[in-house]
């Protein structure tokens, strides 16, 4: 009996940690929202390191003030259900913790970044939160770093005083799968993996761009026949089957004929003199 007795004091701070612990959580208020990837067609909104999420506007309307912070926490799904909200500012945790402890938190918000107002009609913005997207983080404090695999992931937003406890939270997200790269030899390029309707198209075109080339090269042939050798040579050039300038001989008229040398002239008399 003095043993039992001697024990129970040691029971009372431990009690009382948990009497505290199970106040707090239960004067944490439970928003009914979850957060979920924007619904609008945007390219690129889930990527290997990245995901967008929709913003909750007029979400914590009714429970935040001026100086309170509305933070993201992410978390792989397996470890959400070991996050304990942080009871101070300092005990929020950072990027590099996603991979010893599974969770961080992130995006630091003020309520008067979330207004209940459409923007996308005046400025043409989108209203969504990107997941993952500082590429350029270098440990910093609450830094966005991309996300190191594909998950899946599990978010909520989380409530918090500027110097006290959490005031209120939303429910966590369902599992969000990030897209996965393939390495290049797992591709299977096997020509018998691939469907019929592939292979006859395949074939196909095939076809068209062999008979494309086909009618290349005779338009080709016919075009080079064409500069070379013309259907209608000049008269001048034909000869049967050589090919020349016409040559002109050259003629002599009798006017232009060379004078005899002088004692060659012919004689004018029929007959010679036989005077002595």
């Amino acid at each position: 009996m003095g043993l039992t007795r001697s024990k129970k004091p040691h029971l009372r701070p431990l009690l009382l940690l948990v009497l505290i612990w199970l106040s707090q959580c239960l004067s944490l208020d439970l928003i009914p929202y979850k957060p979920q990837i924007t619904a609008w067609d945007l390219e690129g909104k889930v990527t290997a390191t990245t995901f967008c999420l929709e913003q909750p506007r007029c979400v914590f309307d009714e429970h935040a003030s001026a100086n309170d912070t509305i933070w993201l926490v992410v978390a792989f799904s397996n470890a959400s259900r070991d996050f304990q909200n942080p009871q101070t500012p300092a005990k929020i945790p950072t990027s590099p913790q996603l991979l010893t402890d599974g969770h961080y938190m992130t995006l630091p918000l003020s309520l008067d970044q979330l207004p209940c107002e459409d923007l996308t009609g005046g400025s043409g913005g989108v209203p969504v939160l990107r997941v993952g997207n500082d590429f350029g983080c270098n440990q910093e404090p609450y830094c966005n770093a991309p996300l190191p695999s594909q998950g899946p992931f599990s978010v909520k937003f989380l409530l918090m005083d500027a110097s006290g406890p959490p005031k209120a939270e939303t429910k966590w997200s369902n599992p969000i799968y990030l897209h996965q790269g393939k390495a290049p030899s797992s591709i299977d390029t096997w020509p018998g993996r691939r469907s019929g309707c592939m292979i006859v198209i395949t074939s196909i075109l095939s076809a068209l761009a062999g008979l494309l080339l086909l009618a290349f090269l005779a338009a080709s042939t016919v075009r080079f026949s064409s500069l070379w050798w013309p259907e209608e040579a000049p008269e001048q050039l034909r000869i049967g089957s050589f090919m020349g300038k016409r040559y002109m001989t050259h003629h002599i008229p009798p006017s232009e004929a060379a004078t005899l040398p002088v004692g060659c002239e012919p004689s004018l008399d029929p007959l010679p003199s036989l005077s002595p």
